[in-house]
């Protein structure tokens, strides 16, 4: 499985972005997905988890403004982006466990493929 996100961008506080994490082959059987992201000079943190069964996990800096969802249909995972504030700055990876998978990674964030990565920057 190959992942290509995209969506990222320069946008100012306040404002909105979606970003996109399409991948190579079905994901109908992935169990668990997420996007997790990297501002300049820390490490890597988790935004939002989705399952197969739409359950889903925000970290507790965008509930309320981040929604993360997928759609089997066109493979792809999504993270819907409101009231963007300057620390949301970072490179955003999406991350996909492989099909079957019973393993939960959201704990750990071992997942089997990760994106390349999109860059976030929100302006003041």
């Amino acid at each position: 499985v190959q992942l290509q996100a995209s969506g990222g961008g320069l946008v100012e506080a306040g404002g909105s972005l979606r970003l996109s994490c399409a991948a190579s082959g079905s994901i109908v059987s992935i169990n668990f997905m997420g996007w997790y992201r990297q501002p300049p000079g820390k490490h890597r943190e988790l935004v939002a988890t989705i399952t197969s069964g739409g359950s889903t996990k925000y970290a507790d800096s965008v509930k309320g403004r981040f929604t993360i969802s997928r759609d089997n249909a066109k493979n792809t995972l999504y993270l819907q982006m409101n009231s963007l504030k300057p620390e949301d700055t970072a490179v955003y990876y999406c991350a996909y466990d492989r099909p079957f998978s019973t393993y939960d990674p959201r704990e750990s964030a071992k997942y089997d493929y990760w994106g390349q990565g999109t860059l976030v920057t929100v302006s003041s």
